[in-house]
């Protein structure tokens, strides 16, 4: 199938093409959900798009920009920027879950399979989709393990291996399953999983394996 007509060079201050740029976005993210992060190509997106590879590149300098933008813009498109501060540590991972229960459900599973591949492959993909999009609920954010240890409500030296390995893999089991993940569970995995896990890592001095999530 041809390429539809490329918009114009922008001149300067000429504002990009919003539309169009949604248009790529959600083929990425179509993409992404039938072949994975790793088969993703610039071409097979400008195929799907109806695009050119120039466009493209215009956008974006390389894949991994393309693919946070695309997660940014779609399960991610909730999510806010600012760090999570409830003011206290049972609000604040109530509040990182369900972050994290929305986004899984925002996307296909198979896609949320995917990214979960792609960001063993590729650690830093998950750090610049948390930069971009603000904290996801994917991993315990440094300011929230701080202050639950400054108000004391975690013990000093604790390790946030628990919510990392813990959290994601249980709330993207539940989505794969079609079971739900209410007010009512997230507040029993937070009360009688991760905060217990959390407290307990503290007394353990050797160091954690590599989190899932992490």
């Amino acid at each position: 199938m041809p390429f539809r007509n490329e918009e114009p060079p922008a001149s300067p201050g000429r504002p990009r093409d919003t539309s169009r740029e949604v248009e790529i976005l959600q083929a990425v993210l179509a993409l992404l959900a039938e072949q994975g992060y790793d088969a993703l190509t610039f071409e097979a997106v400008a195929r799907r798009a109806h695009a050119s590879k120039a466009t493209l590149y215009r956008r974006w300098d390389n894949k991994r920009d393309m693919v946070v933008a695309a997660i940014k813009a779609g399960p991610s498109s909730g999510t806010s920027p600012e760090a999570v501060d409830t003011g206290s540590l049972h609000g604040d991972l109530l509040e990182l879950c369900g972050r994290l229960d929305a986004t899984l459900r925002a996307s296909d599973g198979s896609m949320s399979l995917m990214l979960l591949q792609a960001g063993l492959e590729d650690p830093d993909l998950c750090r610049h989709i948390e930069e971009s999009a603000g904290p996801t609920g994917a991993k315990l954010t440094e300011n929230v393990l701080d202050a639950a240890i400054s108000r004391g409500e975690l013990p000093k030296g604790t390790r946030p291996f628990a919510y990392d390995e813990v959290a994601g893999s249980v709330l993207l089991l539940r989505r794969l399953n079609g079971l739900p993940a209410g007010a009512d569970y997230l507040a029993r995995l937070v009360d009688d999983i991760l905060i217990p896990a959390l407290k307990a890592s503290a007394a353990n001095d050797t160091e954690p394996p590599h989190a899932i999530f992490a």
